[in-house]
């Protein structure tokens, strides 16, 4: 998601065991009698590849563990400072210092306060710091627009706010983004390279990164209209065409896409979603397949269309888990060795990897400047009010209601747009509030940097006229199970105060709003008539595929999220968790 932000300040593992595992099917480790090879000498030579996706600047140590599920000893895990040394503890692993280290996109965006107060700035420089070689692009790259993703890969002040340390300006990404997929209108080339090739000791090892297809439905569509992206497994098939003419045999994609598991974080139990059908079709030239998006770990072998296993691994999100990547190279041919390649995913443990100094001293230079601001409390909250975008999109939460009553709260007033009906999009809301301190704050505290990491994103509320029949066919829109969706078909809208209906999942696409069930304080909506409704300009502007909001007329601008969330905290303190407002959702 989403459009432009806020101008800061006010300013213009512990090592699990190695398990390869057959996609769809509970982890069983393969057998290989043969001993690992690429060690020594000989024409099988390994390259260590080490790779994390969905960092989202998560900076600080505060992510709660993985759930039970994923890491049943519920180890807490990540941070900058923890991943840092965990990388570098083990590249000690890698074959004769042979090691790169990649990511599968979302490094910024939908970040933390200190993070995203600085426009991503900060986790840039913690990347920089970690010796990231190479990433593809995510969806959220592109949250504040194409011209800001170029700037945060080439350096230079931010054109509103300018240069946060004058003598010391943003020098941009010692890494390169790839994105081979997102292509501009204006001539047909790549808005960043598509691939980058690696030589490590004479063999060469070439990168694919590409976001999902569906990128536009998941960000501000005024923010990428200048670029198309185009299909995954077609891209991926042109451009190892282009690699091989280039005399590369080894390739690897690196996919801002995933999908879903239910085992341990290492382990691929049933895997579904999108990256099943993608890793059986995409071009058997691509010798192991690096994922993201999801925020679900997993280490799989899907087969090729080939019907050859292939490696198709992720790590979870936030920095909490690294892929090790054991890539066998045959010098004799250049190309990779899968029956030796393995993979297993690494706990970040912050009790194993201690702070690394230099990822201290970063997080202190921005924290130097942000904390003031940061530990402001600004309202307080009686109880746990949860139901955020890590968890389940496609259900109403209390949280995706509770910032649809901030919505309502900030233009109900005719001035402010005399609006009587507010939707918010569950996967907007990036953080939950929690009773216990998040940071140093009190119990039920809540202070600016938690209203930050709730909406990040520097939305603008916008109210309009919607009638009844135009409601219903947005709130229809919440279940659409279309490639342009990918993992997520169902994506729910948190619901303001006196608005409510019920929804029936066993009923086909576009009937699953009981008819007659929508009210308003209690009466029942009508077809024809006319209500005022706000939204985010994320949703106005037919985000994650909510293309209804384009029938609203008389628009009315209004706030920024950020500021109307934290003067709604205030002016209501105590917060508890909204009462279910949707039967059946």
């Amino acid at each position: 998601m989403r459009s432009t932000r806020r101008r800061a300040l006010g300013a213009g593992l512990a090592a699990s065991a190695l398990v390869a595992l057959v996609a769809g099917t509970p982890a069983v480790a393969k057998s290989n009698p043969i001993p690992p090879a690429g060690k020594g000498t000989g024409p099988l030579q390994s390259v260590q590849l080490l790779s994390f996706n969905d960092y989202h600047g998560h900076l600080e140590a505060t992510d709660s563990p993985l759930s039970a599920t994923l890491d049943p000893s519920r180890t807490p895990a990540g941070g900058a400072e923890h991943l840092a040394t965990a990388l570098s503890e083990l590249r000690k692993d890698a074959p004769k210092g042979r090691s790169l280290t990649v990511a599968a996109g979302d490094l910024i965006g939908g970040s933390t306060f200190l993070s995203g107060l600085f426009h991503d700035e900060p986790a840039v420089e913690t990347l920089n710091a970690m010796k990231l070689d190479v990433s593809s692009v995510g969806n959220h790259e592109f949250d504040e627009g194409t011209a800001e993703l170029l700037r945060m890969q080439k350096g230079g002040c931010h054109p509103v706010d300018g240069c946060y340390f004058p003598t010391q300006p943003y020098g941009g990404a010692d890494f390169q983004w790839l994105a081979a997929n997102v292509v501009k209108k204006s001539d047909g080339r790549t808005l960043l390279p598509g691939t980058s090739v690696k030589n490590v000791n004479g063999m060469k090892i070439g990168f694919i990164g590409m976001t999902l297809e569906a990128t536009p439905t998941l960000v501000d569509p005024a923010g990428v209209a200048s670029v198309d992206f185009k299909d995954e497994v077609e891209t991926a098939e042109s451009q190892a065409k282009l690699l091989k003419k280039q005399g590369v045999q080894s390739i690897v994609v690196l996919l801002h896409e995933g999908g879903y598991q239910s085992g341990t974080y290492d382990q691929c139990v049933g895997i579904s979603g999108p990256i099943d059908q993608i890793a059986r079709t995409m071009t058997a030239d691509v010798d192991a397949i690096i994922t993201g998006h999801t925020h679900q770990p997993y280490v799989c072998h899907i087969p090729d269309p080939a019907g050859h296993d292939r490696l198709v691994t992720s790590a979870a999100s936030y920095g909490q888990v690294v892929t090790e990547t054991d890539l066998v190279i045959d010098r004799r041919t250049g190309d990779v060795d899968r029956r030796h390649t393995t993979a297993q995913n690494h706990l970040v443990s912050r009790a194993a990897y201690p702070a690394d100094p230099e990822q201290t001293k970063i997080l202190a230079k921005w924290n130097a400047i942000a904390g003031p601001l940061a530990a402001q409390v600004v309202g307080s909250n009686a109880e746990d009010i949860t139901g955020d975008a890590g968890g389940d999109r496609g259900i109403e939460t209390p949280m995706g209601d509770l910032v649809a009553d901030a919505i309502l709260w900030g233009t109900q007033a005719p001035a402010s747009g005399g609006a009587q009906i507010s939707f918010m999009n569950v996967g907007g809301v990036r953080a939950s509030l929690l009773y216990a301190p998040k940071y140093a704050e009190g119990p039920g505290q809540i202070t600016y940097a938690e209203a930050y990491d709730v909406a990040p994103f520097g939305n603008l509320l916008v109210s309009m006229d919607l009638t009844g029949a135009q409601i219903t066919t947005i709130l229809e829109q919440q279940y659409q199970p279309v490639a342009a969706r990918g993992s997520r078909p169902t994506l729910a809208l948190g619901v303001s105060q006196g608005f409510s209906y019920q929804w029936d999942a066993s009923r086909p696409q576009g009937s699953r709003v009981v008819p007659g069930s929508m009210t308003l304080n209690g009466t029942p909506l009508s077809a024809t008539g006319t209500y005022r409704v706000s939204t985010l300009n994320f949703l106005a502007n037919g985000g994650d595929l909510f293309t209804g909001f384009s029938a609203g007329t008389n628009l009315l601008g209004g706030a920024e999220d950020l500021a109307n969330l934290v003067a709604y905290v205030k002016a209501n303190p105590g917060l508890r968790a909204p009462a279910d407002r949707v039967a059946g959702l």
